[in-house]
């Protein structure tokens, strides 16, 4: 048995600065409160949690002695306002190409335009983005895009782990609906990079592992592509969830990670396969 793991698997620069934040910060002021859960990984967030980095829902619950720490998927300006009127000391994990969204879309309206965002309803990320202006529309698919009323003038940003494919099956219902229509591709270089290995890896594997929370919507999002091409594709949050009998007569197995799994859980999954698989080789970087 082969495995390959795909180069950039795993942690982007922007969690993994946002994640080392978050431990240095809780060593240095002996605790940090975290508003909402750093990462979508919930062994990330337990880790943290032993580390002395707590979650918390609402600024009420920040302890005037502690700092407060925003997470990688971007803050509303409301709750920037509301923590600086408590003078707390605020640590600033957001991601800077999520900063670059919020700028774009501020940029959107400032033209006068109606402002859409391609991605998940709910999602935090989006939220934040929705956060930067007025009466923001969230487009989740191609189908809620036909029920959008024709309008006159457009901006679309994406949300940043948005599949390529979605997004173009989303404004080609736009251009239809809007006369002046303005689309930023805001969809981030990593996710980019880890669409284009999966799409590859997938097609000259065997059997495909994903590695990730089922609450990270990255990590489903490579699972779907993976999918797409390869049917035995399958998603895991770590070694434990892997099945011996997958494996069976496979001679490729093709390795890649979510942006919110750490280093440690993909090592893990690899040394199980390898001891499944009995392979005493190293496995390759797939570029």
């Amino acid at each position: 048995m082969k495995i390959l793991l795909a180069k950039d698997a795993g942690y982007c620069f922007g969690v993994r600065d946002a994640v080392n934040l978050a431990y240095n910060s809780a060593k240095e002021n002996k605790g940090v409160y975290m508003l909402g859960t750093i990462v979508h990984n919930e062994n990330v967030v337990d880790d943290l949690s032993k580390a002395g980095a707590r979650v918390v829902d609402i600024l009420e619950d920040v302890p005037n002695n502690k700092p407060v720490l925003f997470r990688a998927h971007g803050t509303s300006a409301e709750i920037w306002k509301e923590a600086q009127e408590k003078n707390l000391d605020i640590i600033d994990a957001t991601c800077p190409l999520v900063t670059e969204i919020h700028n774009e879309i501020i940029k959107l309206e400032a033209e006068g335009r109606c402002c859409i965002i391609i991605g998940d309803h709910d999602h935090d990320e989006v939220v934040g983005i929705a956060a930067q202006v007025k009466d923001a529309v969230i487009i989740a698919n191609a189908t809620e895009a036909m029920e959008l009323r024709k309008m006159k003038k457009a901006g679309v940003v994406t949300q940043s782990t948005q599949m390529i494919e979605n997004v173009r099956e989303i404004i080609n219902v736009l251009m239809e609906k809007v006369f002046d229509l303005r689309f930023v591709n805001t969809i981030c270089f990593p996710t980019r990079r880890n669409h284009a290995q999966i799409k590859e890896l997938a097609t000259v594997c065997d059997i495909m592992i994903v590695i990730g929370s089922f609450t990270s919507a990255n990590s489903m999002r490579l699972t779907q592509l993976a999918l797409e091409r390869n049917k035995k594709s399958y998603q895991v949050t770590c070694a434990d969830d892997l099945d011996p009998d997958w494996f069976h007569d496979q001679q490729k197995v093709g390795i890649s990670a979510g942006a919110s799994t750490p280093d440690d859980i993909i090592k893990g999954v690899v040394n199980k396969i390898k001891e499944i698989g009995q392979v005493a080789e190293k496995e390759v970087v797939y570029e």
